[in-house]
């Protein structure tokens, strides 16, 4: 088991075990854990390049995305190296297939199918889609989680946090599972999504899991296409100092997402006179 899948394992408010006697019994430095990335200000003002080309071509890799940094307006001039490692901050992953990806299943999670091949979505609650995104805050970054409905394209649930750490993911499923639950949950296969402690979540109330093919970014197609919507309607026009206003601007983006915008898709009606219709 390497470092990053015993970190995930780590249970931050557990009422028995401390965080200090569970780095011990898993044999990995406390201080380890709570360790952050240090991402200084230029490597922050290159990730913000490299989110609007990631959102606007999520099929580029590091290769194409070096060239694309060289170009205007962006004219940032790095390694491919360090471009691999600002993608791994970012949890980027270019949506073509390859050998090994940046955003693995840890080897000791199961993998499970994809289940909607074929499958045409005629309900709300049949499909829910889950992914997450790096959001550009003034002076450093954060990550948003959100649960989809496929059918009415309804934003479930959501959450911002600082880090990339497994207890957002949970906390986010089960905030959504007290308004419904789906028949069918579908993620990619990152580790977040294949650890235990997700998917136990999903099989106790009985939740078919289904994982996307490795590369294939049509699998989650609707929540690529909410990303895109977040970004360019609300993130790259108010420039969030920090995660806090990230969080109060983006409560107001999803109650307008949810109840106003009305989707050329949905014969222009919003997603919660689909997703609430009888």
């Amino acid at each position: 088991m390497d470092i990053a899948t015993k970190h995930e394992l780590v249970i931050p408010h557990h009422p028995d075990v401390s965080v200090s006697r569970q780095t011990e019994l898993l044999d990995i430095s406390r201080s380890g854990y709570y360790y952050r990335p240090v991402i200084d200000e230029e490597d922050i003002r290159i990730m913000a390049c490299m989110d609007r080309v990631f959102t606007a071509y999520p099929f580029y890799g590091s290769r194409r995305m070096k060239k694309e940094l060289e170009e205007k307006p962006c004219e940032i001039f790095i390694c491919r190296e360090h471009v691999q490692h600002l993608m791994r901050v970012m949890g980027l992953e270019a949506i073509y297939p390859k050998q090994r990806g940046l955003s693995n299943p840890a080897p000791e999670h199961k993998k499970y199918p994809y289940l909607l091949s074929n499958v045409t979505i005629v309900r709300p609650n049949q499909v829910w889609g889950t992914d997450i995104t790096y959001i550009k805050l003034a002076h450093g970054f954060c990550y948003l989680i959100a649960l989809l409905d496929w059918f009415s394209r309804y934003v479930i649930a959501w959450q911002v946090s600082e880090t990339l750490e497994l207890p957002f993911c949970l906390e986010n499923l089960e905030q959504a599972l007290q308004i419904n639950k789906p028949e069918i949950h579908n993620s990619d296969q990152g580790s977040h999504f294949t650890s235990n402690q997700y998917t136990d979540i999903l099989t106790r109330h009985n939740i078919h899991i289904s994982m996307d093919g490795r590369g294939r970014c049509m699998d989650n197609i609707f929540t690529e296409r909410l990303w895109r919507s977040v970004k360019y309607e609300n993130i790259y026009i108010y420039s969030y100092q920090n995660i806090h206003e990230a969080n109060a601007g983006l409560q107001k983006y999803f109650e307008f997402y949810n109840n106003n915008r009305k989707h050329q898709s949905l014969a222009y009606q919003t997603p919660s006179q689909i997703y609430f219709r009888t």
